[in-house]
């Protein structure tokens, strides 16, 4: 087999100006043609992903981002074969489907096809077939291949659950999910769309996912677990989004047209969250596990409960980032000043 050349990074050079860069704002309509956003990249990317540093497609950006380019390294891949090795040490047993599954390839795209056509055949999705199409997708789209990794990325400094780059590949069915919707939307953009369908229906099926593989999403994204999870057709997912399990960017009816939430970059949708209609929860926010959110909310906010209310605002990081799920604090202090300005009003039943 012959190498193939593979997309990459390149590898950031610390200028020390990223701290002092405007962060860029999700728009609707922003996400390309594979589930990329192609408008401009918030530089804290190169705080985010310290193996690659994310490029741009705008000229006024490009100071604050390097340019994707084709390289001969690739560090994900290399720290992946190494953990393949030192796990086909400790495990013997592992080692023919570490080989099979890792080790025998010369890309990350090659293993990751592999992996996936493997958990996905059935007697009539013949897993040979499979590679071949996720081959072709991701071999001749540069989108997929910078996305696979920066997902891999995001699994590995967001999920305590994964603690090498490999976990993601091989086990992590959050990871295997998304890479196949990847791989789907770009069928779907084709025009191959029964083959897209037909690959969703199967997604489903194994991963208990389920995404529309016409809905964009964007890069740098956690679905942690996994199960349960629904993205509907006309849903929007910004760069940098972490998504719990059962999360819903549902619909309010049978109505046509966009009709799904668009969901800004850096925002954390916890367990169970359900969000519904052609809504916009902001840049940075936080839903709270098991809320219904069924209005518009602000960036960098949290919202919390059945309907959703805004309680409080997040830190200045992005809870994508942070993981930090816990609202109560904040709730309490909203509840606290309500009631202290209903009581001023006279408001108050005792």
């Amino acid at each position: 087999m012959t190498s193939c050349e593979c997309l990459v990074l390149e590898k950031l050079e610390d200028n020390g100006e990223a701290a002092a860069r405007e962060r860029g704002r999700v728009a609707q309509g922003g996400v390309g043609g594979s589930g990329s956003y192609a408008g401009e990249w918030r530089s804290r990317s190169e705080a985010m992903f310290p193996i690659y540093v994310m490029g741009s497609s705008q000229a006024s950006t490009a100071a604050a981002s390097q340019d994707i380019v084709d390289s001969a390294e690739d560090p994900i891949w290399e720290a992946v074969k190494s953990e393949a090795n030192s796990e086909t040490e400790k495990e013997p047993i592992l080692s023919s489907f570490l080989y099979a599954s890792v080790l025998s390839h010369d890309c990350l795209e090659r293993a990751l096809s592999f992996v996936l056509a493997n958990k996905l055949e059935d007697p009539t999705f013949l897993a040979t077939q499979l590679i071949d199409i996720f081959n072709d997708v991701m071999m001749n789209n540069k989108d997929i291949r910078r996305s696979i990794r920066l997902d891999a990325q995001a699994f590995k400094d967001r999920d305590p659950a994964c603690s090498q780059y490999s976990w993601a590949l091989l086990y992590l069915k959050g990871y295997h999910s998304l890479q196949s919707y990847r791989i789907a939307h770009v069928l779907w953009n084709q025009g191959r769309k029964v083959l897209a369908l037909a690959l969703q229906s199967r997604i489903s099926e194994v991963f208990a996912v389920d995404i529309h593989p016409a809905a964009r999403i964007g890069e740098g994204i956690l679905l942690d677990h996994g199960t349960g999870l629904v993205i509907g057709e006309t849903a929007v997912v910004g760069n940098w989004v972490s998504l719990m399990q059962g999360v819903t960017l549902g619909g309010t009816g049978k109505e046509h047209g966009d009709r799904h939430p668009k969901i800004g970059p850096g925002a954390l949708l916890g367990a169970g969250a359900t969000i519904l209609g052609n809504i916009n929860i902001g840049e940075g926010a936080m839903i709270a596990a098991g809320s219904l959110v069924l209005k518009d909310v602000p960036p960098h906010s949290m919202a919390v409960g059945n309907p959703a209310k805004v309680v409080g605002y997040t830190e200045k990081e992005d809870p994508s980032l942070t993981m930090k799920h816990d609202a109560r604090r904040d709730y309490f202090e909203h509840v606290a000043i309500s009631l202290s300005d209903d009581r001023a009003n006279g408001s108050v039943v005792k």
